[in-house]
C-alpha cells in the first residue's frame, strides 16, 4: 500500500514508517546472529571466529552495491511526493534494471576476490579454510540480497514498510530452521550456515518481486517496461554511487581494523565478532529512523514543504539518539551475559566485553552521524555524507592504525578508535545540521534541485 508522507502529523508519519522497518531489521539481525550462535555453540570458537572474520568483507562488497538502492529510493520517493506518475514508473523500472546489474556484479566480484582478500587481511591458518568456504557459498547468493534490497527500497519510497517486514519475518524464520537443520542436525558446519543464509535471502527476494509485480499502486513493475531510462539512471547513480562509496569506505576501514584484530588470534576474532553482532541490534533503531527520515524528507522535498522537512529532520534525530543511547547503556551493564551466549570461553568473553563496554557508551554519537547522513541524502546532497565518512571515519581510522597501531600492539586500540571517530563526525554534522532552517532548505536545496 502506497503511503504519502506529505500530510498529517510528521511525528506519527515517521514512527508509523520506522516501526515496521525496525521490526524487519530486528528479524534480519536475528537470523544473522542465529548463524553465529549456532556455529559458536554447535561447531566451536574457531568456527565462530571464521564466520566473524568474513563480516567486514561481506559488508564491504554488498554494502557498496546496496548503496545504489538508497539512491533509487530517493529518486522514487521524490517522484511520488511530486505526484508525477510517469516519472514514478520510469524511476521504478530503471531502478530494477540497475538492481539487476548491481546484483550480478556483486556476485562476480565477491566470489572472485573475497578469499584472496582474507589472505591479505592476515586471517589465521586455523580459521582460513572455514572462512573461505563460508564466503564462497555466501557470495553465490549475493544477487538475491542486492535485488531484494532494491525491491524493498522501491516499496519503502512509496511509504510501504509493512510488506518488507512480512517478507523478512518469513525469511528469518526459514533461515533459523535451515540453520538448525544444516548445522545442528546435518553437521555441515559453516557451509550449512552460509547455505541457510543464501536460501532464505532468495526466498525474501522472490516474495518481494511477486508483490511488486502484482501491486495496484504506481510502483507496480511490468516486465515488459523494464528499461534503463538515461536521465533517471544518471540520477540514481549520482545519488546511489556516493551512498555506495560511503558504505564501502566505512567497511574498508573496518576491514583494516579486522586485519589488526586477526593478529591477536581466534579468541579475539570470536569475542569481538560476537560484540559486533550484538551491536547490530542496538543499531537497528538508527537504521529504521534513517530510512524513515530519508523517505520523509524526499517526499516532502518533492512536495515543496521546507517547514515539514525541518520538523521531520529534528524529530528523527532526537528519537534515534535517545533510543540507541538507552540500548548502549543496557549493553554496558549486561555485556558478560550477552557475550557468553555465543561462546563461554574466558578469553572470548574477555575480548567481547572489553569491546562492548568501551563502544556502547558512545552509541548516541554513532546514531547522530547516521541519521544526519540520511538527512543529507534526503536533501539530495549525497556527496556530503560520503565526504564526512571518508575524512572522519575511514581516513582517521587508517591514520590511527598506521601510526599508533604500528608502534603499539594493543587490542584496546580497536575499541577506542570507534568512539573517537564517531565524535569527530558528530562535530562536523552538528555544524551542518544547526544551519538547516526552513528558509535555508527552500533557498539552497529546494529551489535549486526541484
Amino acid at each position: 500500500m502506497q503511503v504519502v508522507m506529505t500530510e498529517g502529523d510528521h511525528r506519527s508519519a515517521i514512527i508509523r514508517f520506522a516501526v515496521p522497518v525496525f521490526v524487519g531489521y530486528l528479524f534480519q539481525q536475528l537470523y544473522n546472529t542465529i548463524d553465529a550462535l549456532i556455529v559458536g555453540n554447535f561447531v566451536g570458537g574457531s568456527a565462530l571466529a571464521a564466520v566473524s572474520s568474513t563480516s567486514s568483507l561481506i559488508y564491504l562488497t554488498i554494502g557498496f552495491f546496496m548503496g545504489f538502492s538508497t539512491g533509487a529510493g530517493v529518486i522514487v520517493a521524490r517522484a511520488i511526493g511530486a505526484g508525477q506518475r510517469e516519472e514514478i514508473e520510469r524511476s521504478v523500472h530503471t531502478s530494477l534494471c540497475v538492481g539487476l546489474i548491481c546484483g550480478a556484479a556483486a556476485t562476480v566480484i565477491g566470489a572472485s576476490l573475497s578469499v584472496q582478500a582474507l589472505s591479505w587481511m592476515g586471517t589465521p591458518p586455523d580459521v582460513m579454510e572455514d572462512a573461505g568456504r563460508y564466503l564462497r557459498i555466501y557470495f553465490s547468493g549475493a544477487f538475491a540480497l542486492v535485488m531484494y534490497n532494491m525491491l524493498v527500497s522501491i516499496m519503502q519510497a512509496a511509504g510501504d514498510s509493512a510488506h518488507p517486514l512480512v517478507y523478512l519475518i518469513i525469511s528469518s524464520l526459514a533461515n533459523i530452521i535451515l540453520d538448525l537443520l544444516f548445522v545442528a542436525a546435518f553437521g555441515m558446519g559453516v557451509s550449512g550456515a552460509a547455505l541457510a543464509t543464501i536460501l532464505s535471502q532468495a526466498l525474501s527476494m522472490v516474495l518481494a518481486f511477486v508483490h511488486i509485480t502484482r501491486s495496484t499502486d504506481s510502483i507496480r513493475v511490468r516486465l515488459s517496461c523494464l528499461s534503463l531510462h538515461g536521465a533517471v539512471a544518471r540520477d540514481i547513480v549520482s545519488n546511489g554511487l556516493p551512498a555506495g562509496l560511503q558504505m564501502a569506505i566505512v567497511d574498508l576501514s573496518n576491514v583494516l581494523i579486522q586485519s589488526y584484530i586477526n593478529s591477536f588470534g581466534s579468541a579475539a576474532m570470536a569475542g569481538i565478532g560476537a560484540a559486533c553482532r550484538i551491536e547490530g541490534f542496538a543499531f537497528l533503531p538508527v537504521s529504521a529512523f534513517s530510512i524513515a527520515v530519508t523517505t520523509f524528507i524526499s517526499q516532502n522535498m518533492g512536495a515543496r514543504q521546507p517547514e515539514r522537512v525541518w520538523r521531520g529532520m529534528h524529530f528523527g534525530l532526537i528519537c534515534s539518539v535517545c533510543v540507541i543511547e538507552i540500548l548502549g547503556l543496557l549493553m554496558v551493564i549486561f555485556a558478560p551475559h550477552l557475550i557468553r551466549m555465543f561462546n563461554a570461553e574466558p578469553a572470548v568473553v574477555r575480548y567481547g566485553v572489553g569491546r562492548m563496554r568501551i563502544c556502547a557508551g558512545a552509541y548516541c554519537l554513532m546514531g547522530f552521524t547516521h541519521v544526519s547522513s540520511a538527512v543529507m541524502r534526503g536533501l539530495k546532497r549525497p556527496i556530503v555524507p560520503t565526504a564526512v565518512m571518508l575524512g572522519c571515519w575511514c581516513a582517521l581510522r587508517v591514520l590511527v592504525l598506521a601510526t599508533i597501531g604500528a608502534r603499539v600492539h594493543d587490542i584496546r586500540l580497536t575499541y577506542w578508535i570507534y568512539p573517537f571517530t564517531w565524535t569527530v563526525s558528530s562535530v562536523v554534522y552538528g555544524f551542518l545540521i544547526v544551519r538547516l532552517k526552513p528558509d535555508r532548505i527552500k533557498r539552497e536545496y529546494m529551489d535549486i534541485n526541484y
